[in-house]
C-alpha cells in the first residue's frame, strides 16, 4: 500500500516538512494530476482510519474538509499529506465532540501502512511522531484561522420519502446509494467547492435516477419543495456536482 514511511518527524525549524517518499508518476502527468491523486489516496486513508477508530460519519467528513481546506492554502509539496491527515482526524474528533487519542490514531495509521504489525512502542520515535501530530494540528488551526466548524450535506434536511412512491422506495436502495455517493464526494476538493445543499440534492438526484424511482410531479422541481434549504438549487448546480463526482470515480480507477 502506498504511503509514507513509518517515521514522520518535525524539521529542526519546527515546521512539519515532507518526510517521506511521494507517489511516483510519469513525466507526462501534470503536477495538478499528481496532487489530485495524492489527495484522493490520503482522503481514502482518512476514511478507512476513521472506520477503524469507530468515528461517526460527520467527524470523518470534518477531517476530510479540514484536509482539503488546509491544502487549498498550502502546497502539497511543502507538507507531508499523511501527517496532515492524521492531525485532521485528531482535530475533527475535538470539533465534533468525539475525542480520539493520539496514540490510537498513530497505531491505526501505523497498521494501515504496515499490515499485521503490532502497536508501536512508547519510545523516542513514538513521542516524536506524537509531537509532530500535535504541532501539525496547531499549524492547521493557524492556516484556517481557527475556522474549523462546517456544515455537511449529512445535516441538510431533505424529505426524501415524500418524493417517491412508498413501494418503489422500499424496493430500491436509494437512501443507501445516496449516502454512499455523498461519502465519495469527500475524496476530492469538490466537497469544499460546492455547497452542502447542492451536494445533498445532487447525490439524491443521481441515486433516484439510477434506480428509475418515480418522482412526485408538481409545478416545481422536487428538490425545490423537499426542504427549506434547497429552493435555490438549479439543474445546472446539480449537473456541476455530478460532473465533479464522475471525475472522482475516474480518478479512483487511475489510483488503483
Amino acid at each position: 500500500m502506498e504511503g509514507p514511511s513509518s517515521r514522520l518527524s518535525a524539521a529542526p525549524d519546527g515546521a512539519l516538512r515532507l518526510a517521506a517518499r511521494r507517489d511516483s508518476g510519469g513525466e507526462a502527468e501534470t503536477d495538478l494530476g499528481r496532487d489530485m491523486k495524492t489527495h484522493f489516496r490520503v482522503c481514502r486513508f482518512i476514511m478507512e482510519t476513521g472506520v477503524k477508530l469507530g468515528m461517526r460519519s460527520v467527524p470523518v467528513a470534518t477531517a476530510c474538509v479540514l484536509y482539503h481546506r488546509f491544502f487549498e492554502r498550502v502546497s502539497v509539496q511543502a507538507y507531508e499529506p499523511y501527517l496532515v491527515a492524521m492531525s485532521c482526524v485528531y482535530l475533527a474528533g475535538k470539533v465534533e465532540e468525539q475525542h480520539i487519542r493520539t496514540r490510537d490514531i498513530i497505531n491505526v495509521s501505523h497498521r494501515y501502512f504496515n499490515s499485521g504489525s503490532g502497536p508501536l512502542e512508547c519510545d523516542k520515535e513514538f513521542w516524536e511522531l506524537r509531537d509532530s501530530v500535535v504541532q501539525c494540528e496547531l499549524l492547521i488551526l493557524r492556516q484556517l484561522n481557527f475556522h474549523v466548524s462546517f456544515e455537511h450535506p449529512h445535516q441538510v434536511g431533505v424529505s426524501e420519502q415524500s418524493l417517491v412512491n412508498r413501494h418503489a422506495w422500499s424496493r430500491t436502495p436509494v437512501a443507501e446509494t445516496s449516502w454512499a455517493l455523498l461519502r465519495d464526494c469527500y475524496h476530492g476538493a469538490m466537497c469544499i467547492r460546492h455547497t452542502p445543499q447542492h451536494i445533498a440534492i445532487a447525490t439524491l438526484y443521481l441515486a433516484l435516477n439510477s434506480y428509475g424511482a418515480e418522482l412526485a410531479v408538481g409545478e416545481k422541481e422536487w428538490w425545490q419543495v423537499s426542504g427549506k434549504c434547497a429552493t435555490d438549487v438549479t439543474k445546472a448546480d446539480i449537473d456541476a456536482v455530478i460532473s465533479d463526482l464522475l471525475q472522482l470515480y475516474d480518478m479512483e480507477a487511475k489510483c488503483i
